[in-house]
């Protein structure tokens, strides 16, 4: 059963089973669960690329671009 209570998008992420492992036993080191854990990284890579080329800013033709390559 789905659980729609999340205002968040879901993404499946297929990752090896041995690189999730280690992802996990990262993630329980720094106290959080494996998809805070990536949440983090993503937010991590997302400031550095902004630091390197500055503020990412999404224009209504990037978010149609978005919608029709994720179907939402």
């Amino acid at each position: 059963m789905t659980n729609t209570s999340h205002k968040n998008p879901h993404y499946a992420l297929r990752i090896e089973e041995a690189t999730m492992d280690k992802l996990k036993y990262i993630a329980g080191h720094n106290g959080r669960s494996a998809n805070k854990e990536i949440e983090q990284l993503i937010l991590a890579h997302i400031a550095s690329y902004e630091r390197a080329h500055g503020p990412i800013v999404l224009t209504e033709e990037d978010y149609d671009f978005i919608r029709k390559r994720t179907n939402r």
